[in-house]
């Protein structure tokens, strides 16, 4: 199944096995994985070259953890971590990704050039699509269940690939009725977004489902994640081999965007398996 992203200056023909990588560059203190090495923004512009270098397609600027627990960062703090990096990397010849529920800091990034928003709370917050519609970057509509101040505790559900596929159409929706072409939008499950492990895998299992049920492309992060971490054992540092194991099962189960900290080692990875399918 072929489809087309528009990604803002940029475009893609998804198709089969041709994910594309987009490196994580967490520029905050508290982030579950990488906290604080890209806080200074001559690291950050670092990390993000050499993930170009490493088989990058996609840089993802974050400035404010999402981890479980994460208490809420005020908009300016998220401001003054997000628009240097993105202005300083504007011009690196890959997309730009701002990962934000925040319409403000979604206005601003779109003003200094990001070529998608990457929102956990999938546009839901007031204004969030009024700050996107006029654009013509890509948007990533992600599903979570609670926030993340308290999404862990006891997630429940009767079914959840069928309420996780009912929530995204609902929001496709609602986005396409403001106006928003469906070229522009990519949709992702939100794996520990408020969800048990076996729920996780329950959707990793279901990604060609929400595929063609909903008619978009798949945004698969499960890098370092504790659904690796409950299978393998390891600490969230020792989680390599797993994350990349996840990404090649994700694509196979039709995925075609993978969300990564491991840009070179998933990059060599998906190589070798596509010569192989």
């Amino acid at each position: 199944m072929r489809h087309y992203l528009q990604f803002g200056r940029f475009g893609f023909n998804l198709q089969g096995t041709q994910a594309l990588v987009m490196g994580i560059l967490n520029i905050t203190p508290d982030s579950f994985s990488d906290a604080g090495q890209y806080q200074h923004l001559e690291f950050a512009i670092s990390r993000a070259e050499q993930m170009i270098v490493d088989g990058a397609d996609i840089i993802d600027i974050g400035g404010e953890s999402s981890r479980p627990g994460a208490p809420p960062l005020p908009l300016q703090d998220e401001l003054a971590r997000v628009m240097p990096v993105l202005y300083a990397l504007r011009d690196c010849g890959k997309p730009l990704s701002v990962d934000t529920y925040k319409p403000e800091v979604m206005r601003e990034a779109i003003l200094a050039g990001a070529d998608m928003i990457n929102d956990i709370n999938g546009f839901r917050a007031p204004g969030a699509i009024e700050a996107v519609r006029d654009s013509d970057c890509a948007l990533c509509i992600m599903h979570m269940q609670s926030v993340p101040q308290t999404m862990q505790d006891q997630p429940q559900y009767e079914d959840v690939v069928r309420e996780v596929i009912d929530f995204l159409r609902a929001r496709i929706d609602t986005m396409t009725a403001a106006g928003i072409a469906r070229e522009r939008l990519c949709i992702d499950p939100g794996f520990g977004f408020g969800k048990t492990v076996e729920q996780n895998y329950a959707l990793l299992r279901a990604t060609r489902q929400l595929r063609s049920e909903l008619g978009l492309p798949v945004l698969a992060g499960l890098s370092r994640k504790s659904m690796i971490g409950a299978v393998t054992g390891r600490p969230v540092e020792q989680r390599l081999a797993g994350s990349v194991a996840g990404a090649l099962a994700a694509v196979a189960q039709g995925a075609e965007i993978i969300r990564v900290h491991d840009v070179a080692e998933t990059a060599d990875a998906l190589k070798v398996w596509r010569m192989a399918h």
